[in-house]
C-alpha cells in the first residue's frame, strides 16, 4: 500500500480477546481500544470513527446508514461474529465500504448450546437447579416436575446452513432423532449424510417434537414465529431460537408456554437483549434461557478475534478480505 500501516488507525469498540489485537499491533497498525466495561454510545463510537481508518465492531454495536454516511471513509468495517443485521450492509455498499464477518469458527460452539437448551428443557434442569437454590428440594416427588424424553422423536431445523447442521447431526447421533428442515433452499449434503427431509413451513411446525431455529435476521424471518406459527405446533414440543430475538414474538412465545400450545422453550437469544431480570420466561418450570453465549468458549472467541483482524490486514496489505460480506461493493470502488 501507498501509506505504512502505522499511519492506519483501528478503532475497536470492545475488550475483544487479546488475539486479534496481537495481530493488528504486529502488523504495526495503531490500534484504539474501547477499554471500559460499559460499552460505547452511539454517539461516542460515532466521533471516534471519523478518526479512525477501519472499525472493528460486533453485533451490538448500531451502524446505520447514518453512520455510515459520517464515516463514508472508513475503509472497512470488521464485525466480530457471524451475523452482521446491525449494519446497513445495502448502504455501506452504495457507500463503497466493504463489511467483513466471522464465519464457520463458531459453528460447532453454538450448535453445542443448541444441543444444551434442549436437553436443559426437556428435563427442566435449570427450573430444578432453582429449587435447591431456594430450599425447595425436601424430599422425593415421584410425579413432581417431570420431563420429557428426546430419543426417536423428530428434530425440525428452521435454517438448515452450517449450525443447523451440526445441531442436527448431533441430536442424530445422541438421540437418533429424525431431521427434517424448511430453508430458502435444499441442502443436499444434509439429506444425503443425515437422511434429513425437506418440508413446508408449515408442516416443518406441525411434524416437529424440538424445533430448533439456524437461520439470518431478514425481513423475511423476522417476527415469522408468532402467535400464528406457535398455534400450529405440537403441545409436546419444544422451541429452542440460538438465532436471533427478533425472529420470534416473544410476548406470543410466552402465550404459548403459558396457555400449553407448546411444551418448553430454550432461548440463547431474547428481546430485548439484554432480557429484563423480571421476565416472565425466566420464572417458568419448563424455559431455559442464556445470555447470548452462543460463541462463548475460548478457543472460538479467540478464533473469531483473528479473523476479524485478517479482514483488516487483508484489506490493507494484499487488497483481498478473506470475508466478505458484501461482494458487489467491489462494483462501488
Amino acid at each position: 500500500m501507498k501509506r505504512s500501516t502505522e499511519s492506519i488507525k483501528i478503532l475497536v469498540t470492545r475488550v475483544f480477546p487479546k488475539a486479534g489485537m496481537e495481530l493488528l499491533k504486529a502488523e504495526g497498525f495503531s490500534v484504539t481500544e474501547w477499554n471500559k466495561e460499559q460499552p460505547m454510545t452511539y454517539t461516542e463510537m460515532l466521533e471516534a470513527a471519523k478518526n479512525h481508518d477501519a472499525l472493528f465492531c460486533t453485533l451490538t454495536d448500531k451502524i446505520d446508514s447514518t453512520f455510515l454516511r459520517e464515516c463514508n471513509h472508513l475503509k472497512i468495517v470488521s464485525q466480530f461474529g457471524v451475523g452482521y443485521d446491525n449494519i446497513d450492509v445495502k448502504e455501506a455498499t452504495r457507500l463503497g465500504i466493504p463489511v467483513g464477518n466471522t464465519p464457520d469458527v463458531l459453528t460447532e460452539a453454538t450448535a453445542d448450546i443448541a444441543f444444551g437448551l434442549m436437553v436443559a428443557t426437556s428435563r427442566k434442569m435449570f427450573y430444578m437447579h432453582k429449587l435447591i437454590q431456594n430450599s425447595e428440594w425436601k424430599t422425593f416427588t415421584p410425579n413432581a416436575h417431570l420431563g420429557i424424553e428426546l430419543r426417536g422423536k423428530t428434530l425440525g431445523i428452521f435454517g438448515l446452513g452450517r449450525i443447523g447442521f451440526e445441531m442436527a447431526r448431533l441430536c442424530k447421533a445422541a438421540y437418533n432423532m429424525k431431521i427434517i428442515y424448511h430453508n430458502r433452499t435444499r441442502n443436499m449434503q444434509a439429506e444425503a449424510k443425515l437422511d434429513a427431509h425437506f418440508v413446508s413451513f408449515n408442516e416443518l411446525l406441525e411434524r416437529s417434537d424440538v424445533l430448533s431455529l439456524h437461520c439470518a435476521l431478514s425481513e423475511e424471518t423476522n417476527g415469522v414465529f408468532n402467535k400464528e406459527a406457535f398455534g400450529k405446533m405440537k403441545p409436546t414440543s419444544i422451541f429452542i431460537n440460538t438465532s436471533r430475538g427478533l425472529v420470534h414474538n416473544e410476548i406470543d412465545l410466552i402465550e404459548a408456554l403459558r396457555s400449553g400450545q407448546i411444551w418448553g422453550a430454550g432461548l440463547d437469544v431474547t428481546n430485548p437483549e439484554p432480557m429484563h431480570p423480571d421476565n416472565p420466561l425466566l420464572s417458568m418450570e419448563n424455559v431455559s434461557v442464556l445470555p447470548h453465549i452462543g460463541s462463548g468458549t475460548e478457543e472460538t472467541r479467540g478464533k473469531m478475534s483473528v479473523l476479524a483482524a485478517e479482514n483488516i490486514i487483508g484489506i490493507y496489505k494484499y487488497g483481498i478480505i478473506p470475508h466478505l460480506v458484501n461482494p458487489d461493493v467491489l462494483k462501488e470502488r
